[in-house]
């Protein structure tokens, strides 16, 4: 049942762009106005013949780029700005490459597929940001001369099965290591003993960041013999990809920070004093919690998001559960430009400096105790001695020990 429920979304989502035409070609520029994809379509004039039939050459590094994302847009300060910022670092280098963001206002899995479909003759190489996007299988197989980098995500088959596609490069992450750093760190700086994790969606990355927070938090209470509580608010439960109830703090959306906020009001009534917030723009509405009231700490997720935790002359950002995008989509741009790129599924982990956390002086706020202990944590990690729960990776937080 979890499989076929599973299957049945990304089969629907190939199935609605299968019905929708491919549009025109998006105004590019190093540094545009984000717009939707209808949008997108819209403002922009047909492409020329040679500029369809444009292929990513090795050797040409004038690429046209378009960065596709989930409603909470580039400048979201987190997931899709890391990305982004990649494509930026890029373009840094190679001046003569352009991108275009194009944001898909609803976060559904079809709507994510036909916002691809509808730009792709335009492009040398769409960023696709998110696991909604996991259905582009049949849009790449279909322009083979356009590169697709996917984040968070494995391109599915008409089966929702993970396969891989000659020109889509996918990335996912181990989110449940910086989840894990995150738990450790919130279990051990804690005055009240109750932290939280907030998430937006159950997409998998964002069941492994909780799950990896709950172990985390299981972790410090086993080894340093501490009783701290994770709350969690049963109306806000979750459901993941395969219909699993997953408890924790699911917003419901990327893009909601009026309900970030309420939940965040929601667990500081019940004592929380340390929440993890992995959700997006909808984020934004916990950080202000936060600062409206007194002893209340965050921790960001996936780039370090310390400057927005100023409150003040005061800042409420302990630290922040890092998953570096940037550096991947950037080498992944660069592979292209000097031919080697080629499509296949990657999972990044602490073993090649892809997850961690901040603990770098003046961006985070724990203590040399915290940090060591975490570091040490970190290590076993890498080594593979700690393996941190997962939404889809056999293990739950219940099942693990710390030793």
């Amino acid at each position: 049942m979890k499989k076929s429920m599973l299957t049945l979304a990304v089969v629907l989502a190939m199935t609605l762009t299968a019905c929708g035409s491919t549009g025109g070609a998006a105004t590019e520029s190093s540094a545009v106005p984000e717009s939707s994809a209808a949008e997108s379509a819209a403002e922009t004039t047909e492409a020329s013949s040679e500029a369809a039939a444009q292929t990513t050459e090795a050797g040409n590094d004038e690429l046209k780029i378009a960065i596709v994302s989930s409603p909470s847009g580039v400048d979201d300060g987190s997931f899709n700005e890391d990305n982004y910022n990649g494509i930026l670092s890029f373009i840094g280098k190679h001046p003569s490459s352009t991108v275009t963001p194009v944001k898909e206002p609803t976060g559904d899995t079809a709507a994510a597929v036909q916002a691809v479909a509808d730009i792709v003759a335009d492009y040398d190489v769409i960023v696709c940001c998110g696991f909604q996007f996991a259905g582009i299988t049949q849009v790449a197989q279909d322009n083979p001369d356009v590169s697709f980098i996917l984040v968070d995500a494995f391109p599915a088959d008409a089966e929702g099965q993970d396969t891989e596609v000659e020109n889509i490069y996918a990335m996912q992450f181990k989110e449940q290591e910086s989840g894990f750093f995150a738990g450790m760190a919130a279990a051990l700086e804690t005055k009240s003993n109750k932290v939280a994790v907030v998430n937006g969606i159950a997409y998998p990355s964002n069941v492994n960041y909780q799950y990896g927070f709950e172990c985390g938090v299981k972790y410090v209470n086993e080894t340093d013999g501490k009783a701290v509580e994770i709350v969690e608010l049963p109306s806000y439960a979750g459901t993941d990809v395969t219909g699993v109830n997953v408890g924790g703090n699911y917003i419901g959306s990327f893009a909601d920070a009026a309900t970030g906020k309420v939940v965040g009001n929601a667990l500081i009534d019940e004592g929380v004093d340390i929440m993890f917030v992995a959700a997006g723009d909808s984020g934004n509405g916990v950080f202000t919690a936060a600062k409206e009231a007194e002893g209340v700490y965050v921790i960001g997720c996936d780039v370090d998001q310390y400057d927005d935790g100023a409150n003040g002359d005061a800042n409420v950002i302990l630290t922040s559960g890092l998953k570096v995008m940037s550096t991947n989509v950037d080498k992944a741009l660069e592979t292209i430009v000097d031919g080697s790129f080629a499509g296949g599924n990657v999972t990044l982990g602490a073993d090649t400096d892809s997850t961690g956390y901040v603990s770098a002086d003046g961006r985070c706020q724990l203590s040399a105790d915290t940090i060591t202990k975490v570091d040490a944590a970190y290590e076993k990690v890498k080594a593979g001695e700690i393996v941190p729960a997962a939404n889809f990776n056999g293990i739950t937080p219940d099942d693990f020990k710390a030793e």
